[in-house]
């Protein structure tokens, strides 16, 4: 698995987006994104922080089944 850089909250949901999720709603400083798949609807929540720990931010592409790789790549 590739290192995962250093990213924000706001870098994280624009490269989210790029790959076919959509901001559904945000509470807070909490975004909720969402996709339509096949299998069905994917979602996650990415927090507006200016800097994602690196662990958080593999939670949110567990969450939303997206590989490191592909996430890297749409950054």
């Amino acid at each position: 698995m590739p290192r995962l850089p250093r990213v924000s909250g706001e870098e994280a949901i624009h490269a989210l987006e790029r790959l076919g999720f959509r901001r559904v709603r945000q509470r807070g400083s909490h975004v909720v994104l969402k996709k339509k798949t096949p299998e069905g609807v994917v979602g996650c929540v990415v927090p507006l922080h200016r800097e994602l720990a690196i662990g958080t931010l593999r939670g949110i592409l567990r969450q939303a089944g997206v590989s490191a790789d592909e996430f890297i790549a749409h950054l």
